[in-house]
């Protein structure tokens, strides 16, 4: 795993606790590189990533090499989503969210493991409605 940038910006979504990921030139999102990954696990990530996103592939810098990689990432499909605003940090979220986001994951795992799943928005909004801590605006 390597750390690498694109060209985007990561925007919080009113109503979300997950980040949107839109084009933008000029910003820079930085993120981890998964290499290896197989053709059965790319098709539970766009499971998990359900219709709110698109993945594409970027072309991107490895930070501790400066080498230029292509590689997919999943962007947000509605580019002008009123719901997008200002900037989406990790260290912000991880304390008041990623419990519960790990544990909406689980369910999701769960049902994508039964007969009858649920796509991934409909186990996010299932779950967060029955959360004591629903995502903030």
């Amino acid at each position: 795993m390597s750390q690498i940038f694109f060209l985007s910006h990561r925007f919080s979504i009113k109503g979300r606790v997950y980040p949107a990921i839109i084009p933008v030139q000029d910003k820079n999102v930085t993120g981890k590189v998964l290499f290896g990954i197989t053709d059965p696990e790319l098709d539970i990530l766009d499971a998990f990533e359900d219709v709110e996103y698109e993945r594409n592939i970027v072309h991107a810098s490895l930070i501790d090499t400066c080498d230029e990689v292509q590689t997919y990432t999943y962007v947000w499909k509605e580019k002008n989503d009123p719901h997008l605003f200002g900037n989406w940090d990790f260290e912000e979220w991880k304390p008041v969210h990623m419990n519960d986001f790990l544990k909406m994951t689980t369910g999701f795992v769960e049902e994508l493991e039964g007969p009858e799943s649920k796509p991934r928005v409909e186990t996010y909004e299932t779950f967060y409605q029955q959360s004591e801590n629903p995502p903030m605006p």
